[in-house]
């Protein structure tokens, strides 16, 4: 009898599956790309652009800070993946580095609705999003893994329900290139890195190219925001960076992006402080030193040279617990980064017209 109950649910499953109308991602409206791509979940053509080491090459094929738009009137929305390699990290949860983080519009603001993320022993398998939806349309936006490369994402409702691509709301083109920060590692789900944030809270579109470990302002991540067109570039540039290295590459990065992007804005942001500097002197000496060497040089970079800018970020408590690992923060101090960057970023903005 039990095994009869079993095929038979199984049996309902299956029915239930193969009744949906699936429809892939990419044809509908992709949102935070920085650049058009053969594979258009990649942030990069790394076939196109050469120099990156293999790790580098992995994480701008990852679509962290890219979401998809549209509309549906169906009571239930289910995914189904299809990927190449994953992140595994002790200080990332599963929803952020390998699932989809759905808000849904209401009263013009952009709730949390649902999230979910591939079983582990079955990556392929559907996933059941979210269920039980009130009738009528509703505005979504999906937001992709901040750590897997994606070769397909079908969305799925159920037959004779409507999913079409829906208008772009979001305002202007905002690259942002930086560390393991801007990339969102060590956040609880997909859309909460503070690019992500920033972009749901002010309406302008940020187009992120956070690379974990990676952002050190190299010769070849310059030829590729070279080319990158956009309003205005923002810059993450020394969290990752030794005190030597942003010394060395500072200005030919900054002379390199002025002669591609003349007039547009360039805006620097100091690091933020890791907490595990609190009692690790090592620690404690080289982000000092990197930070102070930033500090100096972004001193004459804003006098030096027209249209550069810098800002300082925090993301910590006042009792210094907001980090997850002593080096990320969790979500309340990627909230706070955001918070403490709007206004100087939207001061700044305004010069160029970009509201």
């Amino acid at each position: 009898m039990k095994k009869l109950v079993l095929l038979l649910a199984g049996a309902l499953v299956s029915a239930t599956l193969s009744a949906q109308v699936y429809t892939e991602a990419s044809d509908l409206t992709l949102i935070g790309k920085i650049m058009d791509t053969p594979n258009p979940y990649h942030r990069v053509d790394t076939v196109r652009y050469k120099g990156f080491t293999k790790g580098e090459n992995r994480q701008v094929r990852c679509p962290a800070g890219i979401a998809v738009l549209f509309r549906t009137d169906a009571p239930s929305i289910i995914l189904q993946a299809r990927g190449d390699f994953t992140y595994q990290a002790n200080n990332t949860m599963r929803l952020a580095s390998h699932g989809f983080d759905l808000y849904i519009r209401k009263d013009g603001k952009w709730l949390w609705a649902a999230n979910c993320a591939p079983s582990p022993r079955d990556p392929q398998a559907p996933m059941d999003l979210i269920q039980n939806l009130a009738p009528g349309v509703k505005e979504c936006l999906l937001y992709l893994p901040v750590y897997s490369e994606l070769t397909s994402l079908k969305i799925g409702v159920p037959e004779g329900c409507s999913l079409e691509a829906m208008g772009n709301p979001f305002r202007h083109r905002i690259a942002i290139f930086g560390s393991s920060y801007t990339h969102g590692i060590s956040t609880s789900r997909a859309g909460m890195s503070y690019p992500d944030q920033f972009t749901r809270s002010t309406g302008l579109q940020m187009l992120p190219l956070g690379c974990s470990g990676n952002c050190k302002m190299q010769p070849y991540f310059a030829d590729v925001l070279a080319d990158v067109e956009a309003d205005a570039y923002v810059f993450d540039a020394f969290s990752n960076p030794s005190a030597q290295l942003i010394e060395e590459r500072l200005f030919p990065f900054i002379e390199r992006l002025q002669a591609a992007h003349p007039g547009k804005p360039l805006i620097f942001q100091q690091t933020i402080r890791r907490e595990k500097r609190n009692f690790d002197t090592k620690v404690e000496a080289f982000e000092a030193a990197k930070q102070q060497m930033a500090d100096s040089l972004m001193k004459i970079a804003v006098k030096r040279y027209k249209d550069v800018y810098y800002i300082c970020p925090s993301a910590s408590t006042p009792l210094q617990e907001s980090s997850v690992d002593g080096i990320h923060p969790d979500d309340y101090g990627y909230y706070r980064w955001e918070r403490s960057i709007e206004k100087p970023l939207l001061r700044i903005l305004k010069k160029y017209g970009v509201r």
